[in-house]
């Protein structure tokens, strides 16, 4: 049977704070990066978690490894204070978020390929009616 987490890091990057929603489901891993602003309040972002989740664009799953967790329980006691000590998000959530940034990327780069020609074809055809209405007469 598979199992399925979340996860979600808030942090500060430059102006804003930003959390991060992690989900592992199948042994992937996918991300999404939401910008709050203002620092928020425990309730607000669960607030956000109730309403917005089904909302949320997930980028691509990667492969995610998974850690084999120790029975005794000092350790997964020191397990569980690493892992809420580091600030930022973690090296498969950055992937994730890159892939979606390149799938975004190439989207925008044919939409505005297909924008462009799309005006090309107009003006040459503007320019074929002004031809023809200039000899219209002859």
């Amino acid at each position: 049977m598979d199992t399925e987490s979340g996860k979600l890091t808030v942090f500060f990057e430059g102006p804003f704070w930003v959390g991060v929603f992690e989900r592992v489901a199948e042994g992937k891993l996918s991300a999404c990066k939401v910008t709050f602003g203002a620092e928020p309040k425990e309730h607000e972002v669960w607030e956000f978690i109730l309403k917005q989740y089904d909302k949320l664009c997930f980028s691509p799953a990667v492969a995610a490894g998974t850690r084999q967790t120790a029975d005794n329980p000092k350790r997964r006691q020191r397990a569980a204070k690493k892992q809420v000590q580091p600030l930022g998000i973690g090296t498969r959530s950055q992937q994730a978020l890159q892939l979606q940034r390149e799938q975004n990327k190439t989207g925008r780069k044919q939409r505005s390929r297909e924008q462009r020609e799309a005006e090309k074809k107009q003006r040459f055809e503007q320019k074929q009616q002004k031809r023809r209405a200039r000899h219209r007469g002859h």
